[in-house]
């Protein structure tokens, strides 16, 4: 565990139990019947709140990342530098920009008061861009597109009160996004496309995690811990790193018709364990391809605001990182959109 997350450990561990001593009511009741506390987060945390019994929930969720330039640890490097045949690197191709856009279908039912059955069909959009050393075109950028990795779960009601709540998180993500992908670049056609260009992890992969909720007044707040623990190796002989995420917010509901929310969200991940067997060739031309340059961590600042209107919520978040420390050079992150729309009934 870096020495980061464990600080951001410590903090959400020593914060809920001084949260919780409130006793003030929070209430909102057009959607979750059989709960007193309900959650504001952004748009950005899946799997925030349990449902009343009989309650469905229907959401669509558009995320954006937007990835410029690359770092090595927490230091920029310069296509030039990665370029220079003479220099510390001496990549034959990098990467330049890339844009994830990432569609999301999600369902929720409340079986009871306790039990929330949830599923979430992802379809991603990639595209990168690329430099390379010599040779005409100079530039070229590759494009993968497709059905991502499903997501089944439920989430459980520990305890809750009128002003605090626990419940615990459990997905199960299916290896149905394709590692295979590939397309046409300057070295052929249908080259097979590194990592970060494919649409999922190819193996299964086990996802708990645990939910905090707390309210006062206008106030509402949360705190949430979740793993991404891959099973075993996929069918290309490699194992994705596993991921933490620690994601802790404040919400401020009395704006007329409207919600505004802040929070830090702290991802660390690790790097690949085997090696694409299609890319073997590749890590000494193309950090992008380098099973050993995919692990890092990322802090980022989430700013967003909604309006529930009756069964109908909108809501926009925006992501910009604090704090960038990469196995690399690897591609840094600019910015992070989500838009969504939730459907209560």
């Amino acid at each position: 565990m870096r020495f980061s997350q464990l600080g951001i450990v410590t903090l959400c561990t020593i914060a809920a139990p001084l949260l919780a001593e409130d006793h003030s009511h929070h209430h909102h009741d057009h959607h979750n019947h059989g709960i007193s506390l309900h959650s504001d987060a952004p748009i950005g945390v899946m799997g925030d709140h349990v449902h009343g019994k009989g309650d469905w929930m229907v959401s669509y969720r558009f995320m954006r990342m937007s990835m410029d330039g690359m770092l090595d640890g927490t230091d920029s490097v310069s296509t030039s530098d990665l370029l220079d045949m003479m220099g510390d690197y001496g990549y034959m191709m990098v990467p330049t920009e890339m844009t994830m856009d990432m569609h999301m279908l999600g369902l929720m039912y409340g079986v009871n008061d306790k039990l929330t059955l949830m599923a979430m069909i992802n379809y991603i959009d990639n595209d990168m861009d690329m430099e390379r050393r010599m040779g005409v075109p100079l530039t070229f950028s590759t494009e993968s597109s497709g059905l991502g990795d499903i997501s089944v779960g439920a989430l459980y009601l520990l305890t809750a009160d009128e002003n605090k709540q626990f419940h615990a998180n459990l997905s199960l993500s299916l290896p149905t996004g394709s590692i295979e992908e590939e397309d046409d670049t300057p070295m052929g056609d249908d080259m097979h496309l590194p990592y970060s260009m494919q649409l999922g992890s190819g193996t299964f992969d086990l996802k708990p995690g645990i939910t905090y909720l707390g309210a006062h007044n206008e106030f509402s707040w949360g705190a949430q811990a979740n793993l991404v623990l891959r099973l075993g190796e996929n069918d290309q002989e490699y194992t994705l790193g596993n991921r933490t995420q620690l994601t802790s917010w404040i919400a401020y509901n009395k704006i007329p018709e409207a919600t505004v929310t802040a929070r830090l969200d702290y991802q660390d991940w690790g790097n690949i364990d085997g090696e694409d067997k299609d890319l073997t060739m590749m890590p000494a031309m193309n950090p992008n391809a380098d099973p050993d340059l995919r692990g890092g961590s990322r802090l980022d600042l989430g700013l967003g605001i909604s309006s529930t209107i009756e069964k109908h919520r909108i809501s926009l978040e925006l992501l910009f990182p604090l704090h960038q420390d990469l196995d690399g050079p690897q591609m840094e992150v600019d910015m992070t959109t989500v838009f969504g729309y939730q459907f209560y009934f």
